[in-house]
């Protein structure tokens, strides 16, 4: 993800922080300056700060319930909107997928339950508690995590209550079945939560309700896709049939490459073969017009690339050609060589062809057995 920080790694996961959310903290210190000072701001920005902590930790709770599957998440970012643990998978099974949503809220839950005796009930019953701190951290921090479980747990996506009823869903039918319903029910909640905001005129539950339908509109197109590639490796979508780039070639050799074949990206090889960059063709015309026909492809290329293998799984492949915003990768097998290329066009051609025999099969009429003879 663009505009990120890392700033530390946990548990072998990198914990990173969007430019938005200094944009966020800058925002609260501010109102809160004009609320109470300089000594308001500063409480302000630890309270959110310790806020963002326990949404970090709630992330935390999904990627080692993952990490239990053998699912890895490879980095959690912080948003001004939350957290996101980005897993190299999602899991397989129902009750995997109910173990790592629950995971989340239980981590605020926990929390909650370790603040709750140092928060009195006339604290708790006070409609201000969140806007004053002289009331203090421990019942704000309390109040927050007791909001995000709450929050969390409405059955809308992406909100862990709607993968937790997708979760009891998928025991009893099919996977994309049970998302299309429960993005149909969290579509339903973010609409009705917008009506009451726009009656009611709040600003921040209609950006919540418009977050919350598309974020279940993608679920459901996500799902779907995953339905129709279910099953599918790299090596049903790679590209066989393609031209390298020697690491010496100039850019008036890619020029001619392009003329002579229908590829519009070129993995470079070195003398063993092996990939060393891609150079794709909007990078080839940058070059162009900055270098000139003469200078080396290398000084163009995409170096450090990540490679696939033949046998992963194809929605894995499309996750990590989408954090590395490539349109082509290539394909290697155990010794290193390159046998294919995984490119957007070719994945495009078979998410299509794909979804035509799956509707294909669905209308097909079914011949009935023939009778049994009674001659």
């Amino acid at each position: 993800m663009r505009w990120t920080f890392h700033i530390a790694r946990i548990a072998g996961i990198d914990v990173k922080v969007h430019a938005t959310f200094l944009l966020l903290l800058g925002f609260y210190g501010f109102a809160f300056y004009g609320q109470g000072g300089l000594s308001a701001a500063v409480q302000g920005v630890i309270f959110i700060t310790l806020v963002f902590c326990c949404v970090l930790l709630h992330e935390f709770g999904h990627a080692l319930a993952a990490r239990r599957y053998g699912i890895n998440t490879p980095d959690i970012t912080l948003l001004p909107i939350g957290g996101l643990a980005r897993l190299d998978r999602m899991p397989e099974k129902p009750m995997e997928e109910l173990v790592v949503a629950v995971a989340g809220p239980l981590v605020n839950v926990v929390i909650a339950g370790l603040l709750a005796p140092f928060v009195s009930f006339r604290t708790m019953a006070q409609p201000d508690v969140l806007e004053h701190f002289s009331f203090g951290l421990i019942p704000q921090l309390f109040i927050a995590n007791c909001i995000l479980v709450a929050f969390n747990m409405i059955p809308a996506f992406p909100m862990d209550g709607g993968r937790i009823l997708r979760a009891f869903l998928a025991m009893r039918m099919d996977y994309a079945k049970a998302t299309n319903i429960a993005a149909s029910i969290g579509q339903t909640l973010a609409f009705t939560g917008a009506l009451f905001a726009l009656v009611w005129w709040k600003p921040m539950l209609m950006l919540v309700a418009i977050f919350v339908f598309f974020g279940a509109q993608s679920e459901a197109a996500h799902a779907q896709m995953r339905s129709i590639t279910n099953g599918l490796r790299v090596r049903d979508a790679m590209v066989t049939r393609f031209e390298t780039l020697p690491r010496t070639a100039t850019l008036q050799d890619a020029v001619q490459a392009v003329l002579n074949t229908s590829q519009h990206d070129f993995p470079v090889v070195d003398e063993a073969g092996t990939v060393i960059g891609i150079l794709t063709r909007d990078d080839l015309i940058v070059a162009l017009k900055e270098t000139g026909p003469q200078a080396p492809v290398i000084n163009s290329m995409r170096p450090n690339i990540p490679s696939l293998h033949p046998m992963m799984y194809f929605d894995r492949a499309q996750g990590v050609m989408q954090e590395c915003e490539a349109s082509v990768l290539p394909v290697v097998d155990q010794f290193g060589r390159l046998v294919g290329l995984f490119t957007h066009e070719n994945v495009g051609e078979l998410i299509m062809l794909q979804s035509a025999l799956n509707a294909g099969s669905k209308q097909r009429p079914v011949t009935p057995p023939p009778l049994p003879s009674r001659g």
